[in-house]
């Protein structure tokens, strides 16, 4: 896009998404569209029992409005802005959904939870759909790009403060706001930016991406009647760059705006629990494979990481699923013993099991800034003094080495396999593949609910 305007960076973004026409999408994006919607969708059915969710349902169950959206993998439905608020929980509380690596934000939470839920009561062509999702997912990463990581290191979830500018991007452009709407959107949803790191292994990390696609949601559709909101509120002094960051790059969420697309970038998880545990699990499961059955024997496991590792997932005693995600030493424990890593390894039940729990004292992690965030050195002594090592350059799910289609299909099959039939869930899967040809995406809705 021409930059020669002297329109501020909020305008920039708000005249792009305006003004864009859905034809000119690449195809490529398009399928990573795709890949993004199977990936959420199967987050979402997979944490619909989740206690989480649960918790949060009946604590609103009084005040819910007309149910015309879904909540995926459940009977109910509920209002617009409650399903987005639920479906952003489920699909978030495995800690099991993309990530967009370069700054740690899960894109598809707020943005698809936020326009499904809008589509089950407004229509939306498939094609439009595929096309909001992409705005609302570059729009979202490029202006995490242009805070983190200072945003992120200040103790911002940069998913639940970014979230929201995605989800009012992509339901602003279904709804076919102008470029002044869409300011407004921006700093509707720019008041209501939230979520602290401080929360996490709690069920309150989950609500960060639900409340996200609710307020961009309430951001567009009160935009669209003419709410006002700062103009500028991205780059103003006193706006969300410069208030939650320390040096803001905001020109980064600019740059190539247009032609190079940031969805691109998004990479999907193979394992339930922080992004930067996985290549200690990729790890420890070609570890198990050459222990065999001298598991028992281990005397200690060392671990050489990069500082994030220790910063996010540090946790030495976790007490519940939740913990357990973010405790590098339970990851390594548990996928030592079991030789492999599932969503079910995130449980209170398995967290607390007596073989994991001795194992984890013997667990030992060292920082080092040469190690990059998806690589990682193990070693593993015996009792006997036998040492075993193992070097993970790039882990499964990163850029270098990422998931293929049918590691996503595979992935959504085993979420959903305890909500759906298996004939149901290879319907849904095939649904979700062709969402840019349905005649109406909130038919997904429909269809992700349990009967």
């Amino acid at each position: 896009m021409d930059r020669s305007s002297t329109l501020g960076v909020t305008q920039e973004l708000a005249e792009f998404v305006a003004s864009f026409e859905k034809g000119k999408l690449p195809s490529e994006v398009r399928h990573q569209v795709a890949r993004s919607l199977v990936n959420w969708a199967g987050c979402a059915v997979g944490g619909s029992a989740h206690p989480a969710l649960v918790k949060a349902m009946d604590a609103f169950k009084p005040f819910l409005g007309s149910g015309h959206a879904s909540v995926l993998g459940r009977a109910e439905r509920v209002d617009a802005l409650h399903a987005a608020l639920f479906n952003g929980i489920s699909s978030h509380v495995l800690d099991f959904d993309d990530t967009h690596h370069a700054t740690l934000v899960h894109p598809s939470g707020p943005v698809f939870s936020a326009l499904l839920a809008l589509s089950e009561f407004v229509p939306i062509d498939g094609d439009t759909f595929v096309t909001a999702i992409a705005l609302g997912i570059e729009v979202e990463c490029r202006i995490a790009l242009g805070v983190c990581p200072a945003h992120y290191d200040i103790g911002w979830h940069v998913t639940g403060t970014v979230g929201g500018f995605g989800a009012a991007t992509a339901v602003g452009y279904a709804l076919k706001l102008n470029a002044q709407q869409m300011a407004w959107a921006y700093g509707i949803a720019a008041t209501q930016a939230a979520g602290l790191r401080e929360v996490f292994g709690t069920m309150c990390k989950s609500l960060h991406p639900g409340r996200a696609a609710q307020s961009g949601l309430s951001a567009a559709l009160m935009a669209k009647q003419g709410f006002t909101s700062s103009e500028r509120v991205l780059e103003a002094p006193r706006g969300f760059a410069h208030v939650m960051s320390v040096n803001p790059h905001l020109s980064d969420s600019l740059v190539d705006l247009g032609t190079r697309w940031v969805v691109m970038d998004n990479a999907f998880k193979p394992y339930a629990c922080g992004l930067v545990i996985h290549p200690v699990i990729d790890g420890c499961i070609s570890l198990h494979k050459k222990l065999g059955a001298r598991t028992a024997s281990i005397e200690k496991v060392h671990l050489r990481v990069n500082p994030l590792v220790l910063e996010l997932t540090g946790k030495t005693e976790p007490r519940t699923g939740l913990e357990g995600k973010f405790s590098v030493y339970h990851s390594a424990a548990v996928v030592l013993i079991d030789g492999l890593s599932t969503s079910k390894h995130y449980t209170d039940t398995v967290v607390n099991r007596t073989d994991v729990v001795a194992l984890r004292p013997k667990v030992s992690a060292e920082v080092d800034r040469s190690v990059a965030v998806d690589e990682a050195f193990l070693s593993i002594t015996l009792n006997d003094g036998t040492t075993i090592t193992q070097h993970v350059e790039h882990a499964l799910g990163s850029l270098q080495k990422p998931m293929s289609d049918a590691d996503i299909n595979f992935k959504f099959l085993d979420l959903t396999a305890e909500k759906f039939s298996k004939e149901k869930s290879q319907q849904v899967l095939e649904q979700c593949w062709r969402v840019s040809q349905l005649a109406n995406a909130g038919d997904l809705g429909a269809i992700l609910r349990r009967e």
